[in-house]
């Protein structure tokens, strides 16, 4: 008796490729058959399969129509803002936040628009999050994305190196006098490069969600999301550098008991009064749960 099919992949394009399961139970047989020696993947998943990989803070400047010119002004107000606001409500003596990126994910715990992207060690707590939430608007698949780690810092260090050898370059001319440029040009040459994409792991213990998670974030260009720099960046490559599987919305009861026997479930991943509601509150809405 032949095997029914478990899944079916999408070519590879510019180092994207897209894995249709015919059933969430397939997810554990393509983890094990083919992820399981892959450790160094992260892992993301959406409720929805046609949501972007974008972070809030994106979203937040399209819906605020900000333009594009004013985007990094905009950004930078936003989190003096929340530096101002967060005055007094960290409790007492709390660790000192030495970077900007540790701002941000101080924000993103408490629901700050950010220009982060939540991602975790483990392919089943991200089909949690995929199966987790409901709404209104739900497409009929939900989806879990895989992204190589290694892969993108080794592109974002290749576009960093490039970055530093044209500075250096436009420095020279300028000292030669072959090139004039404006004082806030000329400001902006001495400003510290940063690499195009950053993972980042706080080690701020006011963030036990985030250890419990096996989570971590990602920092991507400002207005622009995961898949299309993935894309622009990979362009004619033929090996992953980032996946999208995704799964029948029709098996989300069955995938969240199934995670529940594995002991993933809000009672786990939030260690505090919001997981225990949320967790018992299952119990009424899945039977069985």
């Amino acid at each position: 008796m032949a095997r029914a099919k478990r899944w079916e992949a999408t070519p590879i394009v510019d180092g994207f490729g897209e894995i249709k399961l015919f059933s969430w139970r397939y997810f554990f047989d393509f983890i094990h058959q083919k992820m399981l020696d892959y450790q160094t993947y992260i892992w993301r998943g959406q409720r929805c399969d046609d949501w972007l990989l974008e972070s809030t803070l994106d979203r937040l400047t399209k819906t605020a129509k900000v333009a594009e010119a004013k985007s990094y002004l905009f950004r930078n107000q936003h989190l003096e803002q929340f530096k101002y606001a967060a005055r007094g409500r960290r409790g007492t003596n709390p660790p000192l936040l030495e970077t900007e990126n540790d701002w941000w994910a101080l924000g993103q715990h408490y629901g700050l628009a950010t220009p982060l992207l939540d991602w975790t060690t483990s392919p089943f707590v991200a089909a949690y999050f995929a199966f987790i939430g409901t709404g209104e608007k739900q497409t009929k698949s939900r989806a879990v994305y895989a992204l190589s780690r290694p892969t993108i810092e080794k592109k974002a260090k290749e576009s960093l190196a490039k970055e530093e050898d044209k500075r250096k370059q436009l420095k020279q001319d300028i000292e030669s006098g072959k090139k004039n440029v404006g004082l806030l040009e000329l400001h902006t040459l001495d400003a510290p490069l940063r690499p195009e994409v950053e993972f980042i792991h706080p080690l701020s213990g006011e963030n036990q969600r985030l250890v419990n998670q096996g989570g971590l974030f990602t920092r991507f260009p400002a207005n622009s999301n995961v898949q299309s720099w993935v894309q622009k960046n990979f362009e004619a490559t033929k090996k992953y550098a980032l996946i999208k599987i995704v799964a029948p919305n029709k098996d989300r009861e069955a995938c969240l008991k199934a995670l529940n026997r594995m002991n993933i479930n809000h009672l786990s991943l939030f260690p505090d009064l919001y997981g225990a509601s949320t967790f018992c509150n299952l119990f009424g809405e899945i039977e069985s749960y």
